[in-house]
C-alpha cells in the first residue's frame, strides 16, 4: 500500500502535538484528518472511513476509551485499526485499551514521530 492511499485519523486535544504529528504524517505522504476532541473523532471516524486511527485517551467531551468502545461497537468502524497514543502508562490503562480492541498502545513520551510512522506501517501491513 502506498502511503498516499493511507488515511490517518488523528484524535488529539493538544494543538502542538496535533500539528507535529499531522505535519510528520503529511511529509510521509499520508492523508491526515484531525480531531481535537473525542466526539469529533468519533464523528470523523464514521464519516471519513480512515485506514487507521491514532487516538489520545485524555480528551474533552469524550475520552479515548469511550471513543474506542463506540468504534468497536459500530459495524462501520469496528474493523479500523486503532493505536492509542497517550501519556497514560499505567499497566491497567494499557490492558484496558487493548481489551477494548486497540491494536497497539504507544506512550507519547517514549516514541519519536518517526517511530509512530513505523508503527502505523506495521499495523496496517
Amino acid at each position: 500500500m502506498v502511503n498516499k492511499d493511507i488515511k490517518i485519523l488523528l484524535v488529539e486535544d493538544d494543538p502542538f502535538l496535533l500539528s507535529m504529528y499531522s505535519t510528520k504524517f503529511e511529509l510521509e505522504e499520508f492523508k491526515v484528518i484531525c480531531a481535537d476532541d473525542g466526539e469529533e473523532g468519533l464523528r470523523l471516524a464514521k464519516s471519513s472511513a480512515p485506514t487507521i486511527i491514532l487516538l489520545d485517551i485524555l480528551m474533552p467531551k469524550m475520552n479515548g476509551f469511550e471513543v474506542l468502545e463506540e468504534l468497536k461497537k459500530d459495524k462501520i468502524t469496528r474493523h479500523i485499526p486503532v493505536i492509542l497514543l497517550t501519556n497514560l502508562n499505567q499497566k491497567d490503562e494499557i490492558e484496558k485499551g487493548l481489551a477494548l480492541g486497540a491494536d497497539d498502545y504507544l506512550i507519547k513520551a517514549h516514541f519519536m514521530p518517526s517511530e509512530v510512522v513505523d508503527k502505523i506501517k506495521k499495523v496496517i501491513g
